[in-house]
């Protein structure tokens, strides 16, 4: 009996000594926790032209996953003048955002198939659950830091160049609106 209860505790002091040396590390399957190990692609040039023809270029990290889309910009302390995440829909769809966990206030472009900004929301509230609709059908949406949308004069019906929004898109689609590419954009509340 005595060799049973030794060999006992001697099993039970190797299993603990075991499971000991090796780390417990939690499994996160929520992408928008805060320790979440997400990978985004990239970072990719994007390019917008004005309907003045001013150009302007950002380096956009990439969020086409839906664990990538999830998280997004969350998390961040600051965003970068001249970069940015650029979202992909396939299909296009009709696209709403909101600045959950988002530290920072960001602009937020809606774009549709043929590249073209069809809304954008300037200043979205960080840590915002107000949902931020784009009202329309879209395959991208593109996320910078406050105010960088206005310095760049960035309206609705200015076209953007990414190999998201494929060159011949742009031969289907007629000429923005005047009066919509006179638009400001639209500041969140």
């Amino acid at each position: 009996m005595r060799t049973l209860i030794l060999s006992s505790l001697l099993a039970l002091g190797l299993a603990a000594s075991v499971s000991a040396q090796q780390p417990l590390s939690p499994i996160v399957t929520d992408p928008t926790a805060q320790d979440a190990a997400i990978s985004f692609g990239g970072p990719e040039p994007v390019r917008f032209v004005t309907a003045t023809g001013d150009e302007h270029v950002i380096m956009a990290e990439i969020a086409a996953t839906p664990e990538q889309q999830q998280r997004g910009l969350m998390w961040r302390d600051s965003i970068e003048p001249g970069t940015g995440m650029l979202f992909q829909y396939v299909p296009a769809e009709p696209a709403s955002m909101w600045m959950r966990n988002t530290l920072v206030d960001l602009d937020i472009l809606y774009v549709n198939e043929a590249g073209r900004i069809v809304k954008i929301i300037a200043y979205a509230q960080a840590e915002s659950r107000r949902s931020l609709s784009a009202e329309a059908t879209v395959s991208g949406v593109i996320e910078l830091g406050a105010g960088q949308s206005i310095a760049m004069g960035l309206r609705p019906g200015d076209r953007v160049y990414h190999p998201f929004f494929p060159e011949e898109a742009v031969a289907d689609v007629t000429e923005p609106d005047v009066d919509a590419a006179q638009e400001a954009p639209v500041e969140a509340q």
